[in-house]
């Protein structure tokens, strides 16, 4: 997968912009708070229709402007694709393929995948169970469309499930509706488990041979999917755990009326990352937890690559400068093949890595452009 170019009209600093890039390392550097970032919001935005930074579309378009429009144009699967995506401040986006409006954003991802890597994400070891669900469901829904569905599907039953549960003292007829949002939160629920069980199972080992790479043996990378208590076997049919997930709701539905929230489904779901058997959470140093994130990012990578058979658009955002030289070296060696984004506060001269391009980005400006 290979973005050709990018035009941007209104979106975050960018008023406009016209950028061609290399198929081999594109390097985007310049001072902070320039647009470097952006750029890269704006190729992850056309491959999942979502910010890893900002909750609505309407956060992505420039002050005083009522539409930002996005269009890249990429070889993917042998084809050459024209990528759109229309933000309205007031009204729904339009996404659009070859001319062509797509009817959910699970669509893009059979087109253009990426993989994202920021400086935050190497606290994904360290931080709270939402940001690992969420490092999942982005790689997951680059990978099954199905997935996509059903993680929109369950997060809007999961609020209508939680208004009822939060009105329902000054509103009891909303009860009457209450356990037909349980069953329908567990159909979709076991629909979530079965993909991130599968998927958790194959991240371990890609990730385990990395991490074990990464620290030159001295160290075993193992990951845990915690789901709801009743289910003992995630990777089950989804008949099974359809069955475990209505168990699991109906002993904690009281607790739930008493709580006025959601406490059974996997909207709680956790991964647990254990080197040598510990709890890296826990137990590790920052080291070991910036190592093992890496894996986690970098096996990400890898399974698009097997599963594609092409490699995501690799977008690193401002992470080397966080590594120590080790871990950098690492990193440039590992993303051999591919297409790769990476931006720095200065030339890093990363761009000889192959066929590679330097950008300089200034207020927005896209102000040098040289081969290199």
């Amino acid at each position: 997968m290979i973005l050709t170019s990018i035009e941007l009209e209104n979106f975050r600093s960018y008023n406009r912009l016209k950028a061609e890039f290399a198929p081999g390392v594109n390097v985007i550097y310049g001072e902070n708070a320039q647009g470097k970032t952006n750029l890269l919001e704006a190729v992850a935005y056309l491959s999942t229709a979502s910010s890893h930074r900002a909750r609505y579309d309407r956060e992505l378009i420039q002050f005083e402007q009522d539409h930002a429009f996005l269009t890249g144009k990429l070889r993917s699967r042998g084809r050459e694709f024209t990528l759109e995506a229309r933000l309205q401040r007031a009204g729904r986006r339009q996404l659009v393929s070859n001319g062509i409006r797509l009817k959910s954003a699970a669509e893009l991802s059979g087109i253009l995948a990426t993989v994202l890597f920021c400086p935050e994400d190497l606290y994904l070891i360290r931080e709270g169970a939402a940001v690992r669900r969420r490092f999942l469901d982005t790689c997951i829904c680059q990978l099954r469309p199905r997935y996509s569905e059903a993680l929109a599907e369950y997060r809007r039953l999961h609020e209508h499930k939680t208004r009822i549960l939060r009105d329902w003292e000054e509103k009891p007829s909303l009860l009457d509706t209450l356990d037909e949002f349980s069953l329908r939160m567990a159909q979709t629920g076991a629909v979530l488990i079965h993909y991130r069980a599968h998927f958790i199972k194959r991240l371990h080992e890609t990730a385990q041979a990395i991490h074990r790479d990464f620290s030159g043996g001295r160290e075993e990378l193992g990951l845990h999917y915690e789901t709801v208590s009743t289910i003992s076997d995630p990777t089950a049919p989804q008949r099974e755990l359809f069955a475990r997930l209505m168990e699991h709701q109906q002993s904690h539905r009281q607790a739930e009326l008493e709580a006025r929230q959601c406490l059974s489904g996997p909207h709680k779901d956790d991964l647990e990352v254990l080197i040598n058997d510990i709890s890296a959470k826990g137990f590790a140093s920052q080291g070991q937890t910036r190592t093992a994130a890496l894996s986690l990012k970098l096996a990400s990578r890898e399974i698009v690559q097997q599963e594609t058979g092409e490699w995501p658009v690799l977008l690193l955002d401002d992470v080397l400068s966080e590594l120590d030289q080790k871990r950098q070296e690492y990193v440039l060696q590992r993303i051999t093949g591919g297409q790769v984004f990476i931006t720095c506060c200065e030339d890093m001269g990363l761009a000889q890595l192959e066929q590679g391009r330097t950008f300089y980005v200034h207020d927005g400006q896209l102000l040098q452009n040289r081969t290199g």
